[in-house]
C-alpha cells in the first residue's frame, strides 16, 4: 500500500504515511487478521490505540476471519484500453465503501481453473476490433469456451460489456461471456449490460444495482470484515469529465513535402498539472470536430445554425452541439439504424443491416462517413431528431511518444493528420485536423492520460524487440528514451516501415543518433513504395528470422504497435514462421509459444 491511497480512504497524508510503515512487511495471513481485528474495532466502538489482542488468539482470528473472507465479490476484468480496468476497480471501491469483501483481477492474470470455486464474480470486459476479445482476456476466452470449461451451477455472474459501434461486432466478447456462461450453469444476478463508447452514465447504473444486491448475494453476517487493504495507484483530478489544458510547445511536420501523409509531432506541457505517465501510455485530446463539416451538415440538412436542441437535459445551439458534442466523422450501428428508419431511400441500408450481411456492412462502415449517408439516403430530420441519432463525441486516444524522465513536464505526441477524397468529396477526422489544421503554438488542447498497464517496458536487462510501422513508432520513441534516460542494458532492436524514406522515415535523425551510440543494437527498415515490390516490417522480420529466434530464445521482449486489421495479423504471421523455421516447431506449437509469450508478458501489442 502506499501513501497516495488517502486519496480514496478517510486517512489525512501522516496517518496514511503511519499506516503504510505498520503493515510494511507483513504476511497476507497477518493482513488478513489486522483486517479482521481493525473491523472489530470499528464495530465496538473502540478509539484509537486499544490495547491489542493477545498474540496467542492471532491463529483463531485469522481462521474465523479467513471464513468470512470467503464470501466475496469477485470482480474479472479484461481491458483493451484500460476502460474496463478503471470500472472494475471502481465497483471493487463501492463495494469496499459498503463494508464487503471484494477484489478486481485482470484476466490475465486469473487462473481460470479457479472460476468454479467462485460464487459471485461480475465481468467487465471489451471487445477489441471486429469481435475479438481484448489480448489480456484471450487465454481466459479460449478456456472459457474448450472442453475444459467447468460446470458453473454454484455460480453468480454479470457482464458489463464494452464496446463500439463503429464496429460490427458490437460488444460481441461480452455477449459471448454473457452466453457461455449461462451455458455452462451460471445464473445471472444482474442482466448483460452492452456499452457504447459514451459508456460512463450506464457502466454507473449497473454498479449501483451491483453493490444494491450484494446483502442478498452474500451471505447475511459474512459481509461486514473489512476486506484486505490493497496497493492503489494514485489517480489524477485530471479525466474525460475534466480535462487538462495543455499549451502547445511544438506542432512540427515531419513528413518531407513530397509525401502523400502529413504527420506531426506535437509537444505539450503538463507544467503545473501534476499528470504522470509511463512508456506505454496514451494521451487522450478532446478535440471538436472539422468546422467545414459543420458546415455541410447544415447547408445538407438546411438547419439553422442557432436552432436550439437539448443535449443531456441541457439546452444548446445547434452549431456549437455539432461541433463540440456530437460524433458526426465516425460512422456507428446505431446512427445508421436510426437513418435508415427514417430515409425513405435507404432499402440498401436496411438490407445491410439484416443478418448474414456483417463483412459487407463492415466494408460500408469503413468507407463511409455519417455525412456521407446523410447525402447518399435523403431523409427529412428536424434538428432535435438529427442529434438524437447522434453518439457522443469521444475523445481521441494517441499513443505517448515521450518518456517523462527525459522530458519532465512535456508529453509528445506522433498525429497523422486524416484528410482524403471520397466520393468526390474532401473528408477530415475529428482529432487530428483539430491538432494538424487549427491548433497551433501557444494554444491549449484538452487532454488527460489513459493508462495501458498492459503494454510495459520489461526490466533493464531484457532485450526487447519493437515492431512500430508509421505512426505505430510513437511508444517506442518513448521506450528508448526511458532505457537511455535509466541506463537500462537491455538491448533495443526496432522494426520500422513507411512508404518512402525520403520523405516518410519518421524520426530518423533520432533514430540513426541511438544506433551511432549504441543505444539501439539494431534498426531495420521496410519502405514500401521505394521499389517495384513492396516491402514491409513483416518481410524484415522473416529475413532476419534467425537472429530474431536467437533473441527470443534469450529472453528478449517483442512489442508490436499499429493498425490492427492488416499489419498486426500480417507480424504475427512472419513471428509464427520465425518460430516455425528457426524452432523447428509445427505451426500449432509456434502458435502455443506465442501465446506463452504473451502470457509471460513478453509478446504484448498495442494496435487499433
Amino acid at each position: 500500500m502506499s501513501a497516495s491511497s488517502a486519496d480514496i480512504l478517510p486517512l489525512d497524508s501522516e496517518q496514511a504515511i503511519s499506516l503504510t510503515n505498520a503493515i510494511h512487511g507483513l504476511s497476507p495471513e497477518q493482513l488478513l487478521w489486522v483486517s479482521g481485528y481493525t473491523a472489530g474495532l470499528a464495530a465496538a466502538g473502540a478509539p484509537a490505540g486499544a490495547p491489542a489482542v493477545k498474540a496467542a488468539n492471532t491463529d483463531s482470528a485469522a481462521a474465523a476471519s479467513s471464513k468470512r473472507h470467503q464470501e466475496k465479490l469477485t470482480v474479472l476484468y479484461g481491458s483493451q484500453t484500460g476502460n474496463g480496468e478503471d470500472l472494475a476497480i471502481a465497483l471493487v471501491r463501492d463495494a469496499v465503501a459498503r463494508g464487503f469483501a471484494a477484489q478486481a483481477v485482470s484476466l490475465s492474470d486469473y487462473k481460470p481453473a479457479n472460476l468454479k470455486r467462485e460464487s459471485l464474480v461480475t465481468f467487465v470486459i471489451s471487445t477489441h476490433g471486429e469481435g475479438d476479445p481484448p489480448d489480456d482476456a484471450e487465454l481466459f476466452h479460449e478456456f472459457l469456451f474448450s472442453k475444459k470449461a467447468p460446470k458453473l451451477a454454484n455460480l453468480k455472474y454479470s457482464v458489463l460489456a464494452l464496446g463500439d459501434s463503429s464496429y460490427v461486432n458490437f460488444c460481441q466478447t461480452g455477449r459471448e461471456f454473457d452466453s457461455r456462461l449461462n451455458e455452462l450453469g451460471a445464473s445471472r444476478f444482474e442482466a448483460l449490460l452492452e456499452c457504447d463508447l459514451d459508456y460512463e452514465d450506464l457502466a454507473a447504473g449497473w454498479r449501483e444495482r451491483v453493490i444494491d444486491g450484494l446483502p442478498e448475494l452474500l451471505a447475511a453476517g459474512q459481509v461486514s470484515v473489512v476486506p484486505i487493504l490493497h496497493a492503489v495507484e494514485s489517480t489524477s483530478i485530471f479525466d474525460k469529465s475534466n480535462p487538462f489544458l495543455a499549451e502547445v510547445l511544438i506542432n512540427q511536420k515531419i513528413t518531407g513535402g513530397t509525401s502523400s501523409k502529413d504527420v506531426r509531432h506535437i509537444e505539450l506541457s503538463l507544467e503545473g498539472s501534476g499528470l504522470t505517465y509511463e512508456p506505454g501510455d496514451a494521451l487522450a485530446v478532446i478535440a471538436d470536430n472539422p468546422p467545414q463539416l459543420v458546415t455541410e451538415f447544415l447547408t445538407e440538412l438546411k438547419f439553422e445554425a442557432d436552432a436550439p436542441v437539448m443535449i443531456k437535459d441541457a439546452q444548446r445551439n445547434l452549431k456549437d452541439a455539432l461541433s463540440s458534442s456530437l460524433e458526426i466523422t465516425a460512422l456507428n450501428l446505431n446512427f445508421l439504424r436510426a437513418w435508415a428508419e427514417t430515409s425513405t431511400d435507404a432499402s440498401e441500408l436496411q438490407s445491410l443491416l439484416e443478418k448474414g450481411n456483417a463483412a459487407a456492412l463492415t466494408d460500408f462502415i469503413d468507407q463511409n462517413q455519417v455525412i456521407d449517408v446523410v447525402r447518399q439516403y435523403p431523409a427529412a430530420v428536424g434538428e432535435q431528431q438529427f442529434v438524437a441519432m447522434l453518439r457522443p463525441l469521444s475523445p481521441r486516444s494517441y499513443s505517448i511518444a515521450s518518456s517523462l524522465e527525459a522530458n519532465p513536464d512535456e508529453v509528445h505526441l506522433t498525429v497523422a493528420a486524416v484528410r482524403y477524397d471520397a466520393f468526390g468529396r474532401d473528408h477530415w477526422g475529428a482529432a487530428s485536423t483539430h491538432l494538424a489544421d487549427r491548433i497551433t503554438e501557444g494554444e491549449k488542447v484538452s487532454v488527460f492520460v489513459e493508462k495501458n498497464r498492459r503494454f510495459r517496458l520489461p526490466s533493464a536487462d531484457v532485450p526487447i524487440v519493437m515492431i512500430g510501422p508509421g505512426t505505430g513508432v510513437a511508444p517506442f520513441r518513448a521506450f528508448v528514451e526511458e532505457r537511455v534516460e535509466k541506463n537500462a542494458s537491455g538491448d533495443n532492436w526496432l522494426f520500422f516501415g513507411d512508404r518512402n524514406i525520403g520523405s516518410d522515415f519518421l524520426y530518423q535523425l533520432e533514430w540513426q543518433r541511438h544506433l551511432k551510440q549504441g543505444n539501439i543494437k539494431r534498426l531495420d527498415v521496410a519502405f514500401s513504395r521505394d521499389q517495384r515490390k513492396k516491402i514491409y516490417v513483416q518481410d524484415r522480420i522473416r529475413e532476419s528470422g534467425a537472429e530474431l529466434h536467437r533473441w527470443i530464445e534469450r529472453g528478449a521482449a517483442i512489442y508490436v504497435c499499429g493498425d490492427a486489421k492488416q499489419m498486426a495479423p500480417d507480424v504475427h504471421d512472419a513471428l509464427i514462421e520465425v518460430l516455425e523455421t528457426y524452432g523447428e516447431l509445427d505451426n500449432q506449437a509456434a502458435e502455443q509459444k506465442l501465446k506463452e509469450l504473451r502470457t509471460a508478458g513478453r509478446y504484448q501489442r498495442d494496435i487499433y
